[in-house]
């Protein structure tokens, strides 16, 4: 059974950062890209980065550019996204996913985990 499990997410002060991390399990996760995406109150869901399957290369959306890191660690099935320089415009619940997953039949999403940056 495909299980993602997001955790990391919390209350936290616009400038701050967060390190969001996501366990993998019940499909061979290093043969797979990942990504995360984002849904704000009232707004659709938005991919935020994609990496790789070796984790040697990573696309950013433009609002988070220069701020988030994704990076995986396949001997451990993770997927990690570092938040710096929070701003409010983040707050969402964060979720990983495969990135091709819907396109193969393994369109699986995790509970998500709340990142919300307020003064």
């Amino acid at each position: 059974q495909v299980q993602l499990v997001e955790s990391g997410g919390g209350l936290v002060q616009p400038g701050g950062s967060l390190r969001l991390s996501c366990a993998a399990s019940g499909f061979s996760f290093s043969r797979y890209g990942m990504s995360w995406y984002r849904q704000a109150p009232g707004k659709e869901r938005e991919l935020v980065a994609t990496i790789s399957s070796t984790g040697d290369s990573a696309v950013y959306a433009d609002p988070v550019k220069g701020r988030f890191t994704i990076s995986r660690d396949n001997a451990k099935n993770t997927v990690s996204l570092q938040m710096s320089s929070l701003k409010p415009e983040d707050t969402a619940v964060y979720y990983c996913t495969l990135t091709s997953g819907r396109r193969i039949g393994m369109d699986y999403w995790g509970k998500g985990t709340l990142v919300t940056v307020s003064s």
